[in-house]
């Protein structure tokens, strides 16, 4: 909206310096720095109301014992994030260019699934909260919205997207699409419900899941901003989408929230993300990467979260096969997901949740590689 405004008096008025407000890469540092903000100032006022309220974790009976003194710290807080990202992202960004509504559907949608799950759980004490059929329903019904519009409605996004609409790019390759056809819609579901899933496994240690987060988002603004741009994507050899690059502002507001949350969720943590903050955040991942033409580029990008989703679905195979064989389940990891595992080997909180962000930012660099390794 602010953008809209200003680029209106720079083309009526002419005022000296208010072509800047044109630019991405301007308004994309404006929105880090306004969501960056917008944290540091929402942040202490929702933790003081959380607790007024009394909404705090309860003691979790799947993690480890040393778990059981973060019982009663507020959660919910990824009301803090999520309005951190949405209002710059709306002042900032192009608020008419479909990619950014539709990223902008993700993130409420999504938001509120996780909300009503925080809210059974921590204030009607239901322990399961939202029943996870009903989960899955809201992530089915966003992951068809957009997979949807892009196949069946291409030319409302842009008509150069036409060409590609049940396609993906393949990484490390040039000039080679893969098409899906009527698959592309089911992928697209899967993509957006594992990975808002796969952050939610992810968000168990104070930290580890609003930190790697904000390093995808990070990598996500660069791709965004290269899909957007006409010559940076020719000489990459890669599709250019236009209009994609608005989707950088909102990549950068990520990048902006994620460090302003850190701030309260770093070890010790005053206040958690919970599912309003992770499944949000995590539809948001997989969605970009789809609206990128990137899906391939998901199980680098998010290898984080692909660990700790593999860790859990080998844990709970094996314990069923050797149940069933040996009367008696067995287990391959100590806990699971895989944080838990080095946390009863003995590492600290924060040795992990480093070592993590050290994973994280490899992938990262791994995933730009993809773009000139062609």
């Amino acid at each position: 909206m602010l953008y809209h405004f200003l680029t209106y008096l720079d083309k009526v008025y002419d005022i000296p310096g208010f072509g800047v407000f044109r630019f991405i890469t301007f308004r994309a540092g404006a929105a880090a720095v306004t969501a960056l903000i917008i944290a540091f100032w929402l942040g202490p006022k929702i933790i003081r109301r959380l607790r007024q309220l009394q909404i705090g974790e309860a003691a979790k009976i799947d993690a480890p014992k040393t778990h059981l003194t973060k019982a009663g710290t507020p959660t919910m807080g990824g009301l803090i994030v999520l309005a951190s990202v949405i209002i710059p992202a709306l002042l900032w960004a192009d608020i008419y260019n479909v990619y950014v509504l539709l990223i902008l559907f993700v993130t409420l949608v999504l938001g509120a699934v996780g909300f009503l799950d925080d809210y059974l759980k921590v204030v009607r004490k239901k322990p399961k909260g939202l029943i996870g059929r009903y989960k899955i329903v809201g992530q089915v019904v966003v992951g068809l919205v957009v997979g949807g519009v892009i196949f069946f409605f291409p030319e409302w996004i842009d008509s150069s997207l036409f060409p590609l609409k049940s396609s993906t790019t393949v990484p490390f390759l040039k000039n080679l699409e893969l098409d899906l056809g009527w698959f592309y819609i089911p992928v697209v579901i899967f993509i957006i419900t594992a990975t808002s899933n796969a952050v939610n496994l992810t968000d168990g240690l104070d930290g580890l899941a609003i930190g790697t987060v904000g390093i995808v988002g990070m990598t996500l603004a660069v791709i965004a901003y290269v899909s957007g741009h006409a010559e940076l994507s020719q000489y990459l050899t890669i599709p250019h989408l236009r209009g994609n690059g608005e989707l950088a502002i909102y990549c950068a507001a990520l990048v902006g929230a994620a460090l302003g949350f850190l701030w309260f969720n770093s070890y010790p943590a005053q206040v958690f993300m919970g599912d309003t903050g992770s499944l949000a955040l995590g539809g948001v991942v997989g969605a970009m990467c789809v609206l990128m033409k990137k899906e391939l580029l998901l199980p680098t990008l998010g290898g984080v979260f692909l660990l700790e989703t593999l860790s859990v679905i080998v844990q709970r195979a094996y314990f069923k096969y050797t149940k069933r064989k040996y009367g008696e389940g067995r287990r391959v990891f100590r806990m699971a997901p895989i944080h838990h595992h080095f946390e009863l080997l003995g590492w600290p909180e924060p040795k992990i949740v480093t070592r993590f962000y050290i994973i994280a930012i490899l992938l990262m660099i791994l995933s730009l590689a993809t773009f000139k390794v062609r």
